[in-house]
């Protein structure tokens, strides 16, 4: 079994998706306005995750999933992940808006996504935890209100990694935003993460320049993986296999 990454779809699909018929497609919002490298990203992404995941496999996804702000909106999205082989094991990101409550949420997406909040799930010999987290202390503009965000962000990555039980091989955390400043300094999250000795966070959100700022492959004895969809090349990554 193979564990792959990718965020940051960023889907906008007004029709359903049908990779027999690409060009038929229509967006409320194409990511090419922002870089033309994001051109059809949809289809890219189709057709190279089809190529490297298999249907026993697994696909990390730590959020920006949709650009919906209401659930029903998002419907042609997660319809779209619903064509994809493997399962798909996913937290939101800062736009997801769509994720309106987990309970309704779960039933909403179809039977190859599974989503985690406040609770972790068992792949195998492996634990699969994370929260969405958010900007941290000493990041340029960081403000009162991300404060408050970042600390509640504390708590639902702790709630989740003291949820699981009994014996395990690795803990897996995923997150939207990286868990550390731009200058990498050791955050509240880190300390969490350390004692609860995760061993890999898989991350997205940076996008062009932002790229820059991803931590390195190793640090504070933690594995790290940027996996922002445009970062990939729009092709999942390979982060570990079993």
């Amino acid at each position: 079994m193979k564990f792959f990454g990718i965020s940051d779809l960023h889907l906008s699909f007004i029709n359903p998706a049908n990779p027999q018929r690409w060009d038929d497609t229509e967006l409320y919002k194409p990511m090419d306005i922002f870089n033309p490298e994001w051109q059809r990203h949809y289809q890219k992404i189709y057709e190279n995750w089809c190529a490297r995941v298999k249907p026993e496999d697994v696909v990390l996804m730590p959020g920006d999933i949709s650009w919906a702000t209401r659930l029903e909106e998002a419907r042609h999205d997660v319809d779209y992940l619903g064509l994809l082989p493997g399962t798909i094991y996913a937290i939101p990101g800062n736009h997801d808006y769509w994720w309106q409550g987990i309970s309704k949420t779960r039933k909403f997406v179809p039977e190859n996504v599974k989503l985690i909040q406040n609770d972790h799930v068992v792949v195998g010999e492996t634990i699969i935890c994370g929260t969405r987290g958010w900007t941290c202390p000493n990041s340029h503009q960081f403000t009162e209100e991300d404060e408050k965000i970042y600390k509640r962000e504390l708590i639902r990555l702790e709630n989740s990694l003291r949820s699981v039980k009994g014996k395990y091989e690795e803990i897996i955390v995923l997150m939207h935003f990286m868990p550390t400043n731009e200058t990498h300094e050791r955050s509240d999250f880190i300390d969490i993460l350390s004692e609860f000795e995760v061993s890999r966070v898989v991350y997205g959100h940076l996008h062009d320049r932002a790229r820059n700022y991803r931590l390195p492959s190793e640090a504070w004895g933690i594995k790290f993986h940027l996996v922002s969809a445009d970062f990939l090349n729009f092709t999942p990554v390979l982060i570990t296999e079993k």
